[in-house]
């Protein structure tokens, strides 16, 4: 229903919320309204009946070009329908599910993971189950109540979403941003039994990579339970000839717990959970985000797992691409625009104020390309960036293009 068909009535009750002053605030329209989107989206988006070049997508392999996922995916639906129809408890999981799971345990070296429809609730449905309570019957009980979560302060939404109706100081503590030492000062004055430490790999904002084999120190000096989101290195890190090759083998050996997601490396949507067999077992109850929803599609799960197996088998799609990657970067700061220090394939540009990084977003839009900003409040208040994820399918033309178009802008701007 829109806005114009909804009865006075229905405003009027709704204004307490000031959800109406809060819509006319904002003068930047695409960040509340998202823009309809035509046709697949790939190296390029058509937004408006216009092409951009897209900066922007998350499915960043072009996998189209190594497997008939499309074909895959009809497959799957033709096979196994298009939905679960329940919740795993209610029905059970389908074999797409099943094989995917001991394909995803298998690849982060863990004994077990349980599949979500989204990354987001796994990592929600992480939290819950490790500081739920819960009575059965007798003898079926849990009491982790007293659980202390000590998180990297910019640990993704999701997390923080989990930890909400925690107590921040008792139950709840961050430290500084990939900095294990500061980690260790915190564990120390935490004493207690159920400690659990969350970082990630690669962060989505700036691209930084965790210091994973640290951090997996530190919880192991102070006997806390790791877990890892690697939603941005799954199927991406791992092979010795790699960037985070140190890292991405510490998570499969060390960490406790692994998140990965589907939406990145796989080009999918979905995620799950990897680590010992007993805990991923209960978390099926005890998450919440499984036992109370649908699972992702089946034909999805399918396409999935042998989307997993291509780039297992053919580790040159990552290795094509993360070297493309790099390339980019170092264009980027022969041209003169520096990047946040890292050597992941995301790219994040420093711009500083929001009013000029928000301006920018619109002069890309003008221009032909689809940049996405991060502002506040994504980002702490004018420490605006722009984050890019090169396209395996985007061509030198394209990326030469927007390096002029950039170095256009941030000298019109005076950066």
């Amino acid at each position: 229903m829109t806005a114009s068909r909804i009865p006075a009535r229905s405003t009027d009750r709704l204004a307490p919320w000031a959800f109406a002053s809060f819509v006319e605030a904002n003068t930047h329209d695409t960040a509340y309204r998202p823009p309809v989107v035509d046709g697949p989206v790939g190296p390029t988006i058509v937004r408006g009946h216009r092409e951009l070049v897209n900066f922007a997508s998350i499915s960043f392999l072009d996998l189209e070009r190594h497997l008939p996922v499309r074909q895959h995916f009809a497959d799957g639906a033709l096979a196994h329908g298009l939905s679960t129809s329940g919740s795993r408890m209610t029905q059970g999981i389908c074999r797409p599910h099943q094989v995917l799971e001991e394909t995803i345990a298998r690849h982060t070296g863990k004994e077990r993971a349980i599949t979500f429809a989204t990354g987001l609730l796994a990592n929600i449905g992480f939290v819950h189950a490790m500081s739920s309570s819960a009575h059965f019957d007798a003898g079926i009980e849990v009491r982790n109540h007293d659980t202390v979560f000590v998180v990297d302060r910019d640990v993704h939404w999701s997390v923080w979403k989990g930890l909400e109706g925690l107590a921040y100081g008792r139950n709840v503590h961050a430290f500084r941003h990939n900095d294990a030492s500061d980690l260790t000062r915190v564990l120390n004055r935490v004493h207690a039994r159920k400690t659990v430490v969350i970082a990630e790999s690669i962060y989505s904002a700036d691209g930084t990579m965790g210091p994973i084999v640290e951090i997996l120190d530190a919880c192991e000096r102070h006997g806390a339970v790791s877990m890892i989101d690697d939603a941005n290195g799954f199927m991406v890190y791992g092979p010795e000839n790699r960037p985070y090759a140190r890292e991405a083998a510490a998570i499969r050996e060390r960490a406790d717990f692994v998140m990965v997601s589907l939406s990145k490396a796989i080009g999918l949507e979905g995620g799950a959970l990897a680590g010992p067999a007993a805990a991923v077992d209960a978390f099926e109850l005890l998450s919440g985000t499984s036992m109370f929803t649908a699972a992702i599609q089946p034909p999805t799960a399918y396409t999935a797992e042998r989307t997993i197996g291509v780039l297992a088998d053919n580790p040159g799609i990552v290795d094509d691409y993360l070297a493309h990657a790099a390339r980019f970067r170092r264009q980027m700061h022969e041209a003169g625009t520096p990047t946040t220090p890292t050597d992941s394939y995301m790219l994040s540009v420093p711009i500083g104020s929001d009013a000029a990084a928000l301006q920018m977003r619109e002069w890309f839009v003008e221009d032909g390309y689809l940049v996405p900003v991060f502002s506040y409040p994504a980002v702490t208040r004018n420490q605006a960036l722009l984050r890019l994820f090169p396209h395996a399918g985007h061509t030198e033309e394209q990326m030469e293009g927007f390096l002029r178009t950039l170095h256009a802008y941030r000298l019109r701007l005076g950066l």
